[in-house]
């Protein structure tokens, strides 16, 4: 352990490693990348700076990375995420600096970003924009040294969005999100798999014959309603989009205001990267015993400054799980603070979905290095190819053989007088 980092313990290594593997046994597109790199080197010496949730499937991701040739120095983007075993595996076994422990208050995941700042990062990848505003905001004196980036997911795009509107944004950033072989897959099925997974470790509760409000029906919450209900719940969604209300309705769930599904709600779910999502009508009107959750990547989607406020009493259950009981009498229990519910409570998506999203990540950042000089600053859609090519990777791993047009059908397909 001869680099920088700031982790729980070192002793959890092997523990670390043997988990690491195992999600690399389910993410061949991410084994393929990684051999690659390992012989072409296409990043040598480039210091990379990501702020990801530090999970066994984003360490296949800093392994490839470091088989490029990068130096790689990793902070949380969410203080509940961490695993720690994890991290100290990655320190030990893979040369990675990482800054990330568990629980970690506001002020060291503060301090964990501004470690990774003080590399002097090319290339920033982050999960949120949490380094990517860190650096804008805080230390613009390192702009200057950065490439681009990579943003994984919804929220930080839309705020990459804004900067860029705004003319704020110093370089170019790739959005990771909206490859298909991301969005189709990690947030439609890792999402939907992942939440519940969280919500049943930490409350053991049966879902069947229960009510779940799913705010939110973009490819997360839809990819959630979906398994919510093959689990044999009774779903409602929560929209302010007409156009996905609509479909949520033509898909066979309840639609309606959120004040008013309150009165149903067993388990309540945001999935909208938006603040108070479930705020005071909705509190008002919450019956006795809900189960209220977020699996949007900030804390801002339940208010729980309301809730904190207007409860008489507040108490832990067990880990992660909070009872709040409200001066009627009611009880509202809120799990993981408010925060990702399937990383805090369980171990986030699958590593099968994580291929791709990773693989998408390894590809870009390539990408952006050899044509930095051609991009200009602004957010950027993930090349064609390489989104097609992951496709193509990962049905191949899954022995699944597709067709190809013949010459006589692309020319019919490119003809209108044929």
């Amino acid at each position: 352990m001869s680099q920088a980092c700031d982790i729980l313990d070192i002793n959890l290594a092997d523990e670390g490693q043997k988990r690491i593997l195992w999600a690399d046994r389910d993410m061949p597109v991410l084994a393929r990348i990684r051999e690659r790199f390992a012989e072409e080197r296409p990043l040598e010496g480039v210091r990379i700076g990501a702020c990801m949730h530090v999970t066994t499937e984003t360490a296949n991701l800093m392994r490839t990375l470091v088989a490029s040739g990068a130096e790689v120095t990793l902070c949380a983007s969410n203080p509940l995420s961490t695993q720690d075993d994890t991290a100290a595996s990655l320190v030990r076994d893979y040369g990675v600096r990482v800054y990330a422990i568990a629980g970690e208050d506001a002020e060291t995941y503060e301090r964990h970003i501004a470690e990774v700042v003080a590399t002097n990062p090319q290339i920033i990848m982050d999960d949120g924009a949490d380094l990517d505003t860190a650096l804008h905001t805080k230390f613009p004196e390192k702009l200057e040294g950065v490439i681009g980036g990579t943003e994984e997911t919804t929220t930080g795009v839309v705020r990459l969005m804004a900067m860029a509107k705004d003319g704020a944004l110093r370089y170019p950033v790739f959005n990771i999100n909206d490859a298909n072989t991301k969005h189709c897959f990690d947030n439609h099925y890792g999402t939907g798999q992942s939440t519940l997974d969280g919500i049943v470790r930490a409350t053991n509760r049966l879902l069947c014959g229960r009510t779940m409000v799913v705010s939110g029906y973009g490819y997360c919450g839809s990819g959630l309603a979906q398994r919510a209900k093959g689990m044999g719940m009774d779903v409602i969604v929560c929209e302010v989009d007409p156009l996905k209300a609509l479909e949520a309705h033509m898909e066979g769930y309840r639609v309606m205001k959120a004040e008013d599904a309150a009165r149903f709600a067993d388990v309540w779910v945001t999935v909208t990267g938006d603040c108070n999502v479930i705020d005071e009508p909705a509190f008002k009107n919450m019956k006795d015993g809900a189960i209220i959750c977020n699996s949007g990547h900030f804390d801002s989607e339940i208010n729980m400054k309301w809730l904190r406020a207007n409860a008489v009493k507040v108490e832990e259950l067990k880990p992660l799980v909070e009872e709040y009981t409200l001066p009627d009498g009611r009880t509202i229990t809120v799990l993981a603070e408010g925060r990702l519910v399937n990383l805090a409570c369980a171990e986030g998506h699958p590593a099968s979905v994580m291929d791709m999203s990773f693989a998408n990540q390894a590809l870009a950042a390539e990408y952006l290095f050899k044509h930095a000089s051609e991009l200009e600053d602004k957010v950027y859609d993930v090349p064609a190819a390489i989104d097609d090519d992951v496709a193509r990777v990962k049905l191949e791993t899954l022995g699944i053989e597709i067709d190809t047009l013949t010459e006589e059908q692309i020319a019919y397909m490119n003809s209108w007088n044929f």
